[in-house]
């Protein structure tokens, strides 16, 4: 079968930073499903491996973790999913990843596809939503019946963002602040359901101050948390709940004491990586979020089709990506 993988962390100007390759097509055993791959999406995490996570041995490395396509075989243990099922996922960290013509996948980790939406449109979304998803209502705890809260949600743009918000808006009742620093950002975001739409750019505090908006219960930052942390600590009211996705080199939580905030980290992979007893919530809330599309509360955060799945179009997203300007997702299709 066709691939896209690295044996060697390149820059991604580099032609061998991701390379066209034939591999043998993988066997589904167990729980696992083997999926006929359509269409995929590109995520912060792919460019961060590629450039970081080096190779073991001689094997070529396979990433990518976004995929929708058509289940094509099953393990003997399989019993959510059958032949020609047309499904949705993020994947697992530890094993193949979807920058192939067909993967493997614990089928605790997958959902149905929505029917409304064309493969693209569905690649764009598992992982985001996975990730907004748990940090909402896993990580924050966020009530679906809090009323007279808000939440911040800085750089609410990209990905996570524009399902986040639109996760918010659809199944809470919380005020919804975002940050964004673009025009053509903050028309997205109000689309999506923002309340209030402000610009990191600036300080936050000021912004607040400016809008007069109310401190909030809930503080998710996106990205670039390094650059908002003591702005956060100044803006999250006492007893607050605070969450981030990012990597920041340091991050220092005392501040954060004083207010007695506490403090969640959200990584969509824990789930798949540990086998955790609760690895099928992956399974229930795309599932759960599939009808909340097809029967018109969420739509796709498509941002920019990128084409057929190669080595090439792979690259440029990924470069694109590396800007930190992105708006929505990044998709291709096909081979």
């Amino acid at each position: 079968m066709k691939a896209i993988g690295y044996k060697e962390n390149l820059p991604i100007d580099n032609v061998n930073s991701l390379q066209d390759i034939e591999i043998e097509t993988p066997k589904a055993t167990g729980r696992d499903i083997l999926v006929e791959i359509k269409a995929i999406s590109v995520n912060p995490a792919d460019y961060k491996v590629r450039a970081n996570m080096p190779v073991q041995g001689d094997d070529w490395k396979i990433i990518g973790w976004d995929a929708t396509g058509i289940v094509t075989a099953i393990g003997d243990d399989v019993t959510l999913f059958n032949i020609g099922d047309e499904v949705w996922y993020a994947g697992d960290f530890t094993r193949q990843g979807s920058y192939a013509q067909f993967q493997v996948v614990d089928e605790r980790i997958v959902g149905k596809k929505p029917a409304s939406l064309s493969y693209a449109e569905a690649a764009a979304l598992p992982l985001t939503t996975l990730t907004a998803y748990e940090m909402l209502f896993h990580r924050l705890e966020v009530s679906k019946d809090d009323a007279n809260k808000s939440i911040l949600v800085i750089g609410a743009a990209g990905g996570v963002g524009s399902i986040l918000v639109q996760l918010a808006k659809k199944l809470t009742k919380l005020n919804i602040i975002a940050t964004a620093s673009r025009e053509e950002t903050t028309d997205w975001l109000k689309e999506l359901g923002a309340d209030t739409v402000i610009n990191h750019s600036n300080k936050l505090s000021e912004e607040f101050e400016k809008y007069s908006l109310p401190a909030p219960e809930y503080v998710v930052s996106l990205n670039a948390t390094e650059q908002h942390v003591d702005e956060i600590v100044k803006l999250i009211k006492p007893q607050g709940k605070f969450g981030f996705i990012d990597d920041p080199k340091v991050m220092n939580v005392m501040p954060f004491k004083g207010k007695a905030v506490s403090t969640h980290i959200e990584l969509m992979f824990t789930r798949a990586m540990f086998q955790t007893e609760d690895m099928i919530e992956q399974h229930n809330i795309l599932n759960k979020v599939s009808q909340l599309i097809d029967n018109g509360t969420i739509r796709t955060t498509l941002g920019e089709n990128f084409g057929t799945i190669n080595a090439e179009n792979l690259r440029k997203a990924h470069a694109f990506l590396e800007t930190g300007k992105a708006k929505g997702k990044k998709v291709l299709e096909g081979f």
